[in-house]
């Protein structure tokens, strides 16, 4: 790319009031001619590349993006996400190590795409951030808002004393315990267990602790309880820890006798743990509720396979330790 002549590439090494004079723009200075000021001092400059849907990022909310940050006259990013396998989550005012990247993505919405040119102020300051960004360096960044979620209410209720959370509307306490869910079930798509665990067992510890003052609200904590057993029981599996997949898979059990996903998830468990007769208890029964189900029926196909190779297993062994016995006779 050239601008009077001059390549890009060297208009760096021109003095910047030479450029001035000859009317030499910069990359970023080109740039800047399309986007829009955001705070109205210039700070933040906007450029729109794939608009998005919905209301605006909330204050408070935990964003899923990636991002990526340049320098003028670089090609490859001093930081970048596009490397990890998923989208980072991140929780605005408290992640965000650029200030005006924190500001930049409340002006954005789901599924949108932007470029933010920020001055020294909104970015790295006089300082930079050595060896990466110099000091006094505007920087651009591109980011990309996939998903978010408000987490202002968990965060206000996680604040709260025990007694004060107790005290609260059994609506609120679900509400929060919901948002805590929707993290969770993100981490598991993102096969970060350990991750939608803590999130899990975090509500499971809020429902706990609530102090039902009749048995209707009593039923309606067991019943918001469920999903997080089917799910801690699940994760669990997915950690390779049946044992623990089990405890949860009846606990759910207990609230919801005969829950089908309750009983297949008991069932993996025993599998796994090579309690062929329990599992079989446990899918036989879910196969009862769902007889055409694809998912029990060959779970059940499995175990019979399973039963079956340790049957084999075992007669080896006894024909090894009889043929044995004879040698020495």
């Amino acid at each position: 790319m050239t601008t009077n002549g001059v390549s890009s590439r060297l208009i760096q090494f021109i003095d910047p009031e030479e450029r001035h004079r000859d009317g030499i723009q910069t990359p970023f200075q080109r740039l800047a001619q399309q986007m829009q000021d955001v705070l109205g001092d210039g700070g933040i400059l906007k450029e729109v590349v794939h608009e998005g849907e919905g209301p605006l990022v909330p204050r408070d909310a935990s964003v899923s993006i990636h991002f990526s940050g340049f320098l003028e006259y670089s090609d490859q990013p001093f930081e970048s996400t596009r490397s990890f396998k998923f989208p980072k989550m991140m929780k605005l005012g408290k992640d965000m190590t650029v200030w005006g990247l924190d500001l930049g993505l409340r002006t954005m919405r789901r599924g949108e795409f932007s470029r933010f040119l920020m001055q020294p102020s909104y970015a790295y300051g006089e300082m930079g951030c050595p060896p990466l960004i110099p000091p006094w360096a505007t920087v651009l960044y591109e980011v990309q808002v996939f998903d978010y979620l408000d987490s202002a209410q968990v965060d206000e209720f996680f604040a709260l004393l025990p007694e004060e959370q107790n005290l609260a509307p059994l609506s609120t306490l679900l509400t929060v315990v919901d948002t805590e869910r929707s993290f969770g079930n993100r981490c598991f798509n993102q096969s970060r267990y350990e991750d939608a665990k803590h999130r899990y067992k975090q509500a499971m510890t809020l429902l706990r602790n609530r102090e039902p003052p009749d048995e209707e609200e009593r039923r309606r904590v067991e019943e918001a309880s469920l999903p997080f057993l089917l799910n801690l029981s699940l994760t669990y599996l997915r950690l390779e820890r049946p044992r623990k997949a089990l405890q949860f898979g009846q606990r759910a059990l207990e609230i919801s006798p005969g829950n089908t996903k309750a009983l297949f998830r008991c069932g993996q468990a025993c599998l796994e743990m090579n309690d062929y007769e329990k599992a079989q208890d446990y899918l036989t029964m879910a196969q009862a509720n769902k007889p055409f189900d694809t998912d029990i029926n060959n779970l059940l196909r499995k175990l019979a396979h399973c039963y079956k190779e340790d049957l084999d297993k075992e007669k080896h062994m006894c024909s090894k330790m009889f043929s044995a016995l004879k040698s020495e006779k």
